[in-house]
Order: C-alpha cells, then structure tokens, then sequence
C-alpha cells in the first residue's frame, strides 16, 4: 500500500478514524455566507468523500464575547446548532467523521465587548476592539458556555469538540504571563494559570461522555517572548494527556500576533514538526500514549509519511492543503501523488481572504468553497478549442475545457508551460510554485490537451480550424521612461529572473510592488534558500530548536546569512513598501528584506541613470526634498506590466469566437489568482 502509516486507521477505542490525515480548522466565512450551511456541506462533503479520515471546522465561539467578529459563527443555543445537521449529515454520508471547533477570541476580537484574563490591548487587533478583564463569576461562566457548546455540537451531529488553547486565543492568554497578570486563583504560578483549560476539558468530558470525540489544540510553541517554556507545556500535555481527558492532542505553533512565520510559502515543509516530535517522545516517556497530530506546512503525502514513520507524530493535521485538492487522500491512496493539486502557502485566496472578510477559497483551486457556483458538466457540444497562452490562466482554461470534453490544444511561443510561475519559482521561498506546473503538466497529459510549445502564434490563419479561441499570452515588462533608460547598467525584471544576466554587487530595483519583492529577495541570497532548509529558516527568525528558551524566541538572536550584494529597493509612493502585499505575508516579505539590510527609499523620482548610477530626488511625507546618486552596477526595472494582446484584433477581424483571459486581460499585477479563476471559470462556459 502507498503511504501505510498515513493511511493506518486510527483506533480510539470508542471509535476509528479511517485514516491518518486531520482536515485542520481554518475559517472560510461560509458561515457567514447566505446559504451557508448548504456550501459549507458541499465543502465538507467533498473533502470527507475525498478520503479525508477526520475533519475540524473553523472556530464557533461558545459566546457572544468569544465571537471572533460580530458576524463570525456561535453556538450557544439550540437553533444555532440544528441547521449544522446538513453539514454532519453530508461528511458522515461520505463516511467520514467531523469535529467543531470551540474558539473563544479572548482579546483577539474584532469587538468592543471581548473579554480576557487581564486588561492588555492585543498588537493586531483594530483600535476600537476592546477586551474586558474577566471577574471570577465572568470566567466560570466562560467555562460553562465551553461545555454547552459541546453538548449542543453532539446534537448537531459532530464527532467531537476540538477545544481551541493555541493561536493566541483566550485559553492560550490565560496559559502565559504576558497576558495573564491575575493574582488570584487563576494567575501567578503556571498550575494556577493551567487550570482553565483544564476545567473546561474535565467539565465537558463530563457532559459528553466518553463516546465523543475530544481534540485539545495546545500551544506547543508560542513564539512569543513571555511565552510558556517547554516545561510548562510539558506540565499541561500530561494533565491533558491523562485518561478521561483529551482523546487527542493537536499542536498549536505561533501566536497570531507573533513575529515569525509559521505557515507562508517562505516557511519549509514540515518545519515544526521536529516541537510534536518532542512532545509525543516526553509524553511516551511518561507512560501516555494519547495520539499527537503535527501541523503546518504539511503538503505533500511524502512528507506526512515521513513524520509518522519518524515517530514524530501519529496524526497529519493539513488544513489549506485540502482546500487545493479536496481529493488529496484518495489520490495519495491510489498510489497517484504525482496528480495531487499541491498547496504553494500563498495565502491569497484563504487566509487573505478571511482578513479581509471575503469567503475563502485557493489560488490553485478555484473549485475550494465555490462547489455549488462552479459546476463542472460535460459539454453539450464538444468544440476545437485553441488556447495561445500556456501560463496560469491558459493552463487553468485547457484543463477545464478539456475535462468537460472538448478537444483543446495549448500554444506557447516558451518551451514549457507556466508562464510567469516558472519566474515565480526561482525566487527564494517560492520552490513550491514549482509543485502547480507540476500539477498542470500531469493534468494536462491526462486529460489529452494537445501542448504545442516552441509555438508562436502571429496570425488568425494558423487558427483557422477552431470553434473557440483563447488569448491567454500574458504580459509584458511596463517600459520606464527617464533620462538613461537605455543606459547598459539598466535591466528589465525578466532579464534578470528569467534570462539570467550577470547583477553587480550594487543594485536598484525600481518598484516596491510584488515584482519589485521578489527580485529584491533573488538578489539577496545566495545559494541556499531558507526555505528549502529548516535549521537555517530558524536560525534565520530566530527560534531555539532546544526549547530552552521561553516561548522559543526568549533571548534569542537571529542568525542570517549576509547578503552578496547591496540592494536599493525604490518607489515613488511615499506609502510603505510593498503596501499592496497579502495582508497575512506582507509583513513577512518586509522582514526578510529588513534582515538582508536592504535600503527602503520612497517618494523617488528618477532622473537619469549614467556611468555615476541612478540619479534620484526623494521627498519625504512633509515636503522636504534632497538629490543624490546611487553609485549601483546595476538599475532593475519592476515598474509594473503592460498585457501582450496583439491577436485580439486580427482573430476579431477574422470573425473568429475569441476570449480574453490573464494578464493579457488585465495586467496591473501578476494575479494567478484571478487568472487561474478566470481561466476556470471561462472553461466552464464554452
């Protein structure tokens, strides 16, 4: 069998999980959504019939103060709780098994009447949101509202409660000092501090008995400096472990507002797994053999495999990655990994999503929460479909198009497909873009897409044979204008990403957009990527793979691998760089450059580039105004794109049936996203 200890059934005793691999929680807004128990049975459903072994929803808060926004899912009553029968119903037809999470926000809501241990104001939540200290009558009805949420989730149907201590959330600030200062009975030392999320596990063990399903999410790792040491943690997973109490531990990295990336495409595969892998041996050793399930950047069968095998887990928690391919498991089953639709970390379409109170779904997958929308049938009339164009979005449309059956052939002047992911993958901490052509190549040669690459196409006469046409051919590099533009020191994005031209030891990238990131990061490594390398990345952020220090980070001083060169990053916004980045990576990619000490200059204007170097003016948000040279070898331009639409017309003229798609339709930045979507969706119509 592929994959034996993945695909290993999980005995609990009362119950077995068919399967090794945990859907992790991760909130999509399908709840909030009109008809959002329908989508959110759609969803479930077709991970479960994938092959999913045991599912967890987003968080529901067991109270009006624990909801993570006003909108954001609860359940404390009855009516709250029946409409989650559809969802229960659709994974259990599938002859899967699901499980609610229990979130409290604690003072990470978006709320002006959250509450918390202590009075403290959280770094990332919004300057109206106010969280109110906990009096004692306050905490214990909390503990109450946690165990009827559980209670009324057994009638919704669920297979148990994951009760939420990680992330930041109200059990983990009741968990450390720095956002516990309480003298009473539930602060000071770590047993009195511990007690609260025991309580909740003994109570509602207590209501729910023993054939029901309880999932402990313990914060393994906080990633914070006043966070728990690894003996604290070790003191509450054996309490947590003991008989009676939880049936499962899954491990919690990183505190929301934390500064260090725990999941982003920068992060390696299986980068934490090394802190459940202690845990599951300490625990071992104390004779408590409850299962541990580890997380985060988990996306290949490969890799969750590998960790079982190791022992540092007995459970694989994969929450996006099952967003990108509903039927990951099946596929992993049937001995076919290579066909599996990978997770790249981007964040764009889900947690991006979440943030910004939009539904999630995938940027590989447009499908992932739209299943009742986009409906894939067979074509009423099967066409000759030509697609010019073999990235993102033309790879997306031939795929979809062929999959309905119609008989699709992909042009491309390049002599691969992928377009600008082939770009993308060549930047440090973006391999995994690597994985979606991968996918797309397979795909493409199952589903019998004739691929013409090597292919120009510059006429509707090569065309001519075919009912429908795509124009999927991208874009080009915008051209900026200035005195010196076409001076030999300055080069275009693509020279440097994807026509490998030598770059001095001093440079000037010209745009903070994602462009403008991306070269900055290619420039200021070397040859080994942090994120193909997990004791360099936590060297690099600074994590303490010993445990000695507190919450990982304490005292702890970042090791990174100078850069070769001297990089200018520049802009003629006076905004912040890189304003416009994913709202959960942007932060990141900010870091990293910070670490390569690379220079932020904005309110640019560009005056000439000659022998000297680039010649700038630079104002500042208050008006003031200064000149200087930048004595560089070398002036990148990433200055935005310009779409390469030059068949529309001629195939328009030719009265062919023709459809515009990606960059070439819209190019103000490299989007896969919306390309990948437009290319799907397009496909779905012919």
């Amino acid at each position: 069998m592929a994959f034996p200890n993945l695909l290993k059934p999980l005995d609990l005793g009362f119950t077995t999980i068919r399967n090794r691999v945990l859907m992790g929680s991760m909130h999509t807004s399908l709840e909030e959504t009109k008809g959002g128990y329908s989508k959110m049975a759609k969803f479930f459903g077709e991970r479960a019939k994938g092959g999913v072994g045991i599912i967890v929803t987003g968080g529901v808060a067991p109270d009006m103060c624990g909801k993570v926004h006003g909108l954001a899912g609860k359940m404390s009553t009855l009516s709250e709780a029946l409409p989650y029968r559809e969802v229960t119903k659709a994974v259990h037809d599938e002859g899967g098994a699901i499980c609610m999470q229990i979130l409290h926000s604690g003072r990470y809501s978006y709320s002006p009447i959250g509450v918390q241990p202590s009075s403290t104001k959280s770094p990332i939540s919004p300057w109206w949101a106010k969280a109110w200290q906990l009096p004692q009558f306050g905490i214990n009805r909390t503990i109450s509202n946690f165990v009827n949420c559980a209670v009324l989730a057994k009638e919704a149907g669920f297979d148990g409660v994951e009760i939420m201590g990680s992330e930041g959330y109200l059990i983990n600030q009741f968990l450390v000092q720095h956002t516990n200062h309480r003298t009473d009975q539930w602060g000071g030392d770590y047993k009195n501090r511990m007690e609260f999320p025991l309580r909740i596990i003994r109570e509602t063990r207590k209501a729910v008995g023993d054939d029901f399903i309880i999932i402990f999410r313990l914060s393994m790792l906080d990633l914070i400096e006043k966070g728990s040491t690894i003996e604290e943690v070790e003191q509450l997973a054996e309490a947590v472990a003991q008989p009676g109490m939880a049936d499962i531990i899954n491990t919690g990295i990183g505190w929301h507002e934390a500064r260090i990336p725990t999941i982003a495409t920068k992060v390696p595969r299986g980068a934490f797994s090394w802190v459940t892998g202690h845990m599951r041996k300490h625990l071992q050793a104390e004779g408590l053999n409850v299962p541990l399930v580890a997380v985060n950047r988990i996306n290949t069968p490969e890799m969750a495999e590998q960790i079982i095998e190791s022992g540092e887990a007995d459970m694989i928690s994969m929450a996006r990655p099952l967003l990108a391919d509903s039927h990951f498991v099946s596929k992993a089953a049937a001995g076919k990994p290579e066909e599996i639709n990978t997770c790249i970390g981007c964040n764009q379409a889900c947690l991006d999503h979440t943030f910004s109170m939009k539904r999630a779904t995938c940027l590989v997958n447009p499908y992932a929460c739209y299943e009742e929308e986009l409906v894939k049938t067979p074509a009423a009339t099967p066409k000759k479909i030509a697609i010019v164009g073999a990235g993102p979005a033309g790879c997306s449309a031939a795929l979809t198009c062929a999959e309905r059956g119609h008989d699709v052939t992909l042009f491309d002047a390049d002599g691969k497909i992928g377009g600008q992911f082939n770009i993308a993958a060549s930047i440090p901490g973006k391999e995994e873009f690597h994985e979606t052509i991968r996918y797309f190549s397979v795909a493409l040669k199952k589903e019998g897409v004739k691929l013409m690459m090597n292919t120009r196409i510059e006429s509707p006469d090569q065309l001519a044979e075919y009912d429908e046409i795509v124009v999927a051919t991208g874009v080009l590099p915008r051209v900026v204008k200035f005195d010196g533009h076409d001076h030999p020191k300055v080069l275009s994005y693509l020279d440097v990403l994807k026509h490998g031209k030598p770059v001095g030891e001093r440079v000037a990238v010209i745009g903070a957009g994602g462009i403008g990131f991306d070269v900055s990061e290619f420039l200021t490594h070397g040859k080994k990527s942090p994120s193909l390398d997990v004791d360099v990345f936590l060297k690099e952020w600074g994590v303490d793979k010993t445990l000695k220090s507190r919450g990982g980070v304490a005292n702890m001083k970042a090791e990174v691998e100078p850069s070769p060169r001297t990089v200018y990053l520049l802009q003629r916004k006076t905004s912040k760089h890189g304003k416009g980045l994913g709202t959960t990576t942007g932060w990141i990619h900010r870091m990293g450059l910070r670490k390569k000490e690379v220079k932020m200059l904005s309110g640019c204007e560009y005056k000439k580039v000659d022998d000297e170097g680039l010649h700038i003016k630079t104002k500042t948000k208050d008006g003031k105004e200064s000149t200087e040279v930048l004595a560089v070898d070398h002036v990148v331009l990433c200055a935005g794109q310009e779409p390469l639409r030059e068949l529309m017309e001629p195939l328009k003229q030719a009265g062919k049936s023709v459809h515009l798609i990606g960059g070439a339709d819209v190019a103000a930045e490299l989007d896969a996203k919306r390309a990948i979507r437009q290319g799907t969706e397009l496909g779905l119509k012919l």
